[in-house]
C-alpha cells in the first residue's frame, strides 16, 4: 500500500510525514523543485499484538504501508505538472492531501492567506485538469487507431472510445473520476493510465496546537476528512513510548495520528487484514476486500497459490479462545474453504497445498 502525501507548498506535508513515520526530515520549502521521500512503517494492529502475545513466535511481522512525501505541487501555474511528478503520483494507491489550517507568520501561505476550502478546491482542480489532458490525448489516439484500421479488433477500440468519451464528459463537468461507478472491465482498461482523480483521497486538516477543525465541504465520494495537530503529533512521535503516552493524555489525544490515519487509509483503499500463524512468526497481511482464499494464498507465497488445495479458516478471537490451531482443528472449529471463498477481515488462514 503506497500513499502519496500531497498538498500546496508550506501546507505541512513533511510535518505530517514525520508524524506518521517518526521521521525527522526538516520541513523546508521545496517550491519549484521535484522531490519525493518515502518511509515504510508498520500498520498498528491490536489483533496482531494479541495473537503474538498468545503464541509467542520468534518474529511478529506487521502489514506495511509506504508513505511518500511528495513536493512540488504548485497549483495554478501556467505549466502542466512535470512528467516525473505525474509518474510518481500515478504509482500511488491513494493520496493524503494535507490542507493547511494553521497560521504562522514565519511561513506565509503561498496564496497570501489561510483558506482550507480554497486550497482543497485548488488541488482538486489541478489533478482534474491533468486527467482531462491525459484523457483527451487518449481519445485522439483511439480516433486515429480507428481511422487507420488493422491491429486490434474494431469492437475493442469502440468500447475504449466510448469509455474515454464518458471520462471526458465527466471531467469536463469538473467531476473527479473517483466519484463515478465503473465495471471491473472498465477498471481493468483504466489500470494502466494512472489517472489521478480515480485514486481515493484522505483530506488531512493540519491544525495548530490550540486550533479546532474548521468546517469544510468535502464534495466527493471515496474519500474522508481527518484533522491532525501536525506539529504537536510530530514532536510526540519522536518521543520514547512512555513519554509519548503522557503527552497524548495531556493534550486529550485518544490515539496517535498514525493509527487513525492507517485505519482510515485501509477503509479508503478497501483493504482488509488476515493473519498467518506459525512457531517462527505471526504475520499480518493486507488484502483488497472481496479477495478470495486463492488470492490470499498468493499474497503469502506463489507456491501456495499454485498448489492450492484448501484453506483452513478461523477468526482470530476464536483461535485465541481455543488456544491453538490443533485444538481448533480437533474441535472442528477450523473451517475448510475452497479457492473462491471470500476472505473476511481478521481471519487466520492456513493454506493446504501441494506442489
Amino acid at each position: 500500500m503506497r500513499l502519496g502525501i500531497i498538498g500546496l507548498p508550506q501546507s505541512g506535508k513533511t510535518t505530517i510525514f514525520n508524524a506518521l513515520t517518526g521521521g525527522k526530515r526538516p520541513a523546508t520549502s521545496s517550491r519549484g523543485r521535484f522531490e519525493i521521500h518515502t518511509a515504510v512503517v508498520d500498520v498498528p494492529d491490536d489483533r496482531l499484538e494479541a495473537l503474538s502475545n498468545h503464541f509467542k513466535p520468534e518474529k511478529t511481522i506487521h502489514a506495511k504501508v509506504t508513505y511518500g512525501d511528495i513536493a512540488g505541487l504548485d497549483v495554478g501555474s501556467s505549466t502542466d505538472l512535470p512528467g516525473s511528478l505525474i509518474n510518481q503520483l500515478a504509482q500511488m494507491d491513494g493520496f493524503l492531501h494535507v490542507v493547511r489550517c494553521f497560521e504562522d507568520e514565519g511561513f506565509p501561505h503561498t496564496m497570501g492567506s489561510v483558506d482550507p476550502q480554497r486550497d482543497m478546491d485548488a488541488m482538486d482542480a489541478e489533478l482534474l485538469l491533468n486527467d482531462l489532458i491525459a484523457v483527451e490525448r487518449k481519445r485522439e489516439r483511439l480516433i486515429d487507431e480507428r481511422r487507420k484500421g488493422g491491429g486490434r479488433d474494431k469492437a475493442e477500440i469502440e468500447r475504449e472510445k466510448a469509455l474515454f468519451d464518458t471520462l471526458h464528459q465527466q471531467l469536463s463537468s469538473e467531476i473527479p473520476l473517483r466519484d463515478m461507478d465503473f465495471s471491473a472491465d472498465d477498471l481493468k482498461i483504466l489500470s494502466g493510465y494512472g489517472l489521478l482523480t480515480l485514486k481515493p483521497v484522505l483530506i488531512v486538516l493540519n491544525l495548530g496546537e490550540e486550533q479546532s477543525a474548521p468546517d469544510v465541504e468535502f464534495r466527493h465520494r471515496k474519500g474522508a476528512v481527518v484533522d491532525i495537530k501536525g506539529k504537536l503529533e510530530m514532536e510526540i512521535a519522536q518521543l520514547p513510548p512512555d513519554e509519548a503516552s503522557i503527552f497524548l493524555q495531556e493534550y486529550g489525544i485518544s490515539e496517535p495520528s498514525l493509527k487513525r490515519v492507517i485505519r482510515l487509509s485501509y477503509e479508503l483503499l478497501g483493504l482488509l487484514t488476515f493473519f498467518t500463524i506459525g512457531s517462527d512468526e505471526v504475520r499480518a497481511w493486507a488484502l483488497p476486500r472481496g479477495s478470495t482464499a486463492h488470492q490470499a494464498a498468493g499474497e503469502v507465497h506463489t507456491d501456495l497459490q499454485k498448489g492450492f488445495i484448501r484453506a483452513e479458516v478461523i477468526t482470530w478471537e476464536d483461535l485465541i479462545s481455543l488456544g491453538s490451531l490443533g485444538e481448533a482443528r480437533s474441535k472442528g472449529r477450523l473451517r475448510l474453504e475452497g479457492k473462491d471463498y471470500q476472505v473476511k477481515d481478521g481471519e487466520v488462514i492456513q493454506v493446504r497445498f501441494h506442489i
